[in-house]
């Protein structure tokens, strides 16, 4: 098991090098926290945001996503903070919101006024939370593997947990029964270890629970999601536990389009030939009226 974790950890670190060749990587200063994204091509802004544990490579560039938009975009792909090359503050309250914030400085550091928006999982959430907040700075957004963040969710006990496990360097077990599809059996132990021994090797444990101890801030109230003028598209698995989110916003938000991908769960969605499909549509359907766009800045 751990020869091949090791390996996949080293084919993964050679993918990585191959398509990091293909877009031009910079930093920029947000608010003291130094942030790592990379850009690559044309025409309207598409920033993508990823999720919890993952990276601007990870969730983007190794799944082609990154380099199937930049035929027809220019494409800006953020490591959130805590995660891939950007700093990994160790306090909570360094994260939620102020990860929002670090999106709107970046299109600030890039002179842009609107760009299409598209997050994924903790992305996704994120993105939720700017549509509410930061409406004027949005042509669309791109709700993928996330639904609506409510306030006191029952659901979201279980951060306490992972958090602490964390802490205790432990890994993500928690997370990961969290979002097992309610019709497959549970991960075994030696499951979780595997992915617990990828993930040590690429994070900050202390870093991680900050971040999902943050995330409870960036709750939406009901209310801007029936006022919302922004087109929203989300995109989910019908496995995916997340998808009861999208079910509750989907009778309640303004402007919302929902796709769901038969067989595809939290994990495996994204890297659906069906998701970078129906996205491309929507970014299509919503283009922007030129005077409304900047150029980036490198």
């Amino acid at each position: 098991m751990l020869r091949r974790s090791t390996a996949l950890v080293a084919l993964c670190a050679l993918l990585a090098a191959t398509v990091a060749r293909a877009a031009e990587e910079h930093f920029f200063d947000s608010d003291g926290v130094k942030i790592r994204y990379v850009e690559a091509g044309k025409g309207e802004p598409v920033i993508l945001v990823h999720g919890f544990t993952a990276s601007a490579m990870v969730q983007w560039q190794l799944p082609g996503i990154f380099t199937k938009l930049a035929q027809d975009y220019h494409v800006i792909a953020i490591d959130n903070r805590g995660h891939g090359k950007s700093d990994k503050p160790h306090d909570p309250a360094e994260y939620g919101p102020k990860m929002v914030q670090d999106v709107i400085n970046l299109m600030d550091h890039l002179k842009l006024e609107k760009a299409h928006i598209v997050g994924y999982s903790m992305g996704g959430f994120m993105t939720g939370y700017m549509i509410a907040n930061h409406p004027d700075r949005i042509i669309s957004a791109t709700m993928g593997g996330a639904g609506w963040s409510q306030a006191d969710d029952p659901r979201l006990a279980f951060i306490d947990d992972l958090a602490k496990s964390l802490d205790e360097g432990k890994g993500i077990g928690p997370l990961i029964i969290q979002l097992n599809p309610a019709n497959r059996p549970q991960p075994t132990e030696e499951q979780i270890a595997m992915v617990n021994k990828m993930l040590t090797a690429t994070n900050d444990q202390k870093a991680l629970a900050a971040c999902i101890r943050g995330m409870l801030k960036l709750e939406v109230p009901e209310e801007k999601l029936k006022a919302n003028q922004v087109p929203v598209l989300a995109i989910i698995g019908d496995l995916d536990p997340l998808k009861a989110g999208v079910d509750e916003m989907q009778s309640r938000m303004s402007n919302l389009k929902v796709c769901v991908i038969d067989g595809a769960d939290h994990m495996t969605c994204f890297t659906n030939r069906k998701f970078t499909e129906d996205l491309k549509a929507f970014l299509a359907e919503h283009a922007a009226e030129p005077a409304t766009v900047s150029a980036g800045a490198n």
